[in-house]
C-alpha cells in the first residue's frame, strides 16, 4: 500500500496522498485511512474528478449515509449531499454537525467546488486534546455534566441583519425542532477517547439554568478552541476534507467579502454518544428517523 499520511499540526490534522479517491478503495486503504482519522481527526485528500457520485462512494467506506441534512434541502438529483454554499449561508459558529440529534454523523466529508480568491478557511478544533488540556478540577466537572442540543440556535445578531433571505434560511432550519441531552464528555467508541461533545447547539446544562450554563459552557468551549487545537485549513478547488465528527468541531471562516463559495458535504451515519458511565443519549423532541439510520 503507497498511503502516505503527513502530519499538518502537532495536535490535529494530516494529508493523505498515495491513494485515488475516484476509485473503490482497497480494504488495506480503507483501514489506513479510517487509523489515520482516528490518529489526526481531520484528513485533507486530492479529489481532483471527484463528482458528488464519488463522493459518496467514498464516504461510504465508513458506513452507511444520512440524507443531506434533517431540515435543509439536498443537492438536485443527490438526497445524500448538501449544498454549502456561501449564497444559503454561512455556518460561521463553532459546532459539530447535527448534534441535536440523538445519533449524529460520525464523519463528515467536504468537497471544494469553488472557492474564493482569500479567505474562506475552515477551522477544524481537537476536542479531544482540549479535554486533556482540561484542570483536574474542571475534568472532574465535565465529566459529570450532560448538555442539551438543539437546532433553534441563538444567532445573537441584529434584527436590521436579518433580511427575508436569512429570515426565511432559519424557518427551514427550524422547521422541526429538535433537543436531544448528550454527555458533555463523550468516550468515542473506537479508541475509547474522551472528547468534549459540545458546541454551538449546545444550549444548556441539564440541570442549570441559562445563565449558569452559558458561562460553564462558555469555558469549556474556550479550551476546544484553543489555537493549538486547531487546524486551518486553507482551501484549494478539487480538495476533500474528512473529520471525526465524534470529536472535533469546526468553523467556516466569514471572511471573503461575498465572493463565491460553495462545498459538498456527505455524512456517515453515527451511533448514540455514551459519556463515561455507559449512559446514551436521549431524544427531547423531534424525530430524525427520516435523516439517518444508526451505527452498529
Amino acid at each position: 500500500m503507497s498511503l502516505e499520511i503527513t502530519k499538518l499540526t502537532a495536535r490535529i490534522g494530516a494529508r493523505v496522498s498515495g491513494v485515488d479517491v475516484t476509485r473503490p478503495l482497497a480494504p488495506e486503504e480503507a483501514a489506513g485511512i479510517r487509523e489515520a482519522l482516528n490518529v489526526h481527526k481531520a484528513l485533507v485528500l486530492d479529489a481532483r474528478g471527484l463528482d458528488d457520485a464519488g463522493q459518496q462512494a467514498f464516504a461510504r467506506h465508513f458506513g452507511d449515509l444520512t440524507t443531506a441534512h434533517p431540515t435543509v434541502g439536498a443537492v438536485d438529483g443527490a438526497p445524500n449531499v448538501l449544498p454549502v454554499d456561501s449564497e444559503r449561508g454561512r455556518a460561521n459558529h463553532w459546532h459539530t454537525d447535527v448534534t441535536f440529534v440523538v445519533n449524529p454523523p460520525q464523519a463528515t466529508s467536504l468537497r471544494s467546488l469553488t472557492v474564493p480568491a482569500y479567505g474562506g478557511e475552515t477551522l477544524i478544533a481537537n476536542a479531544g486534546a482540549a479535554y486533556r488540556d482540561l484542570p483536574e478540577p474542571l475534568r472532574r466537572l465535565a465529566d459529570t455534566l450532560w448538555a442539551e442540543h438543539t437546532n433553534d440556535y441563538d444567532y445573537a445578531v441584529p434584527e436590521e441583519d436579518v433580511d427575508e433571505e436569512r429570515a426565511a434560511q432559519r424557518a427551514r432550519f427550524t422547521s422541526i425542532k429538535y433537543r436531544t441531552a448528550h454527555p458533555v464528555v463523550r468516550v468515542h467508541p473506537l479508541t475509547g477517547e474522551r472528547g468534549l461533545f459540545i458546541g454551538g447547539f449546545a444550549q444548556r446544562v441539564v440541570g442549570l439554568s441559562a445563565g449558569e450554563s452559558r458561562k460553564i459552557l462558555d469555558l469549556l468551549q474556550s479550551y476546544v478552541t484553543r489555537p493549538e487545537n486547531v487546524l486551518r485549513h486553507r482551501w484549494s478547488e478539487n480538495e476533500l476534507v474528512l473529520f471525526d465528527n465524534r470529536i472535533t468541531q469546526h468553523y467556516a471562516v466569514d471572511n471573503y467579502d461575498g465572493l463565491p463559495r460553495r462545498l459538498h458535504r456527505v455524512t456517515v451515519a453515527g451511533d448514540v454518544p455514551v459519556g463515561l458511565e455507559g449512559k446514551e443519549s436521549y431524544a427531547i423532541e423531534g424525530d430524525a428517523s427520516h435523516y439517518t439510520p444508526v451505527a452498529a
